[in-house]
């Protein structure tokens, strides 16, 4: 008789909640920025209106996210930063590739 082998596949999602609190940690540990614009609640991930919104297509990642800059710190680099330390740690700790980051400078805070 002939053996038969049976595969069971499995499929592992992550949760948009998963990524935007990763992005929201990574993005507030980047020296030059003062918080998000906004809360993020439930009903902002909703509606898709709060500081960090997430479109998954497939298994590709892409993000929108709203900061404000402290005073003195150049916006450009400070921007570039968040960039870099969302992307990195979203992929590093999910597994979700990200194609792209898009940050937002929405104000200036003074201290």
């Amino acid at each position: 008789m002939a053996e038969v082998k049976k595969s069971a596949q499995s499929k592992l999602s992550i949760s948009e909640d998963v990524i935007i609190t990763v992005a929201r940690l990574a993005a507030l540990e980047v020296k030059g920025v003062a918080g998000l614009d906004g809360e993020i609640t439930k009903m902002s991930k909703l509606k898709k209106n709060g500081p960090i919104t997430v479109g998954v297509i497939g298994d590709v990642a892409a993000l929108d996210i709203k900061i404000k800059v402290k005073s003195g710190c150049k916006a450009i680099a400070v921007a570039e930063e968040v960039q870099t330390a969302v992307k990195e740690d979203v992929q590093n700790m999910t597994g979700v590739a990200v194609a792209r980051v898009n940050v937002i400078v929405n104000g200036v805070v003074f201290e």
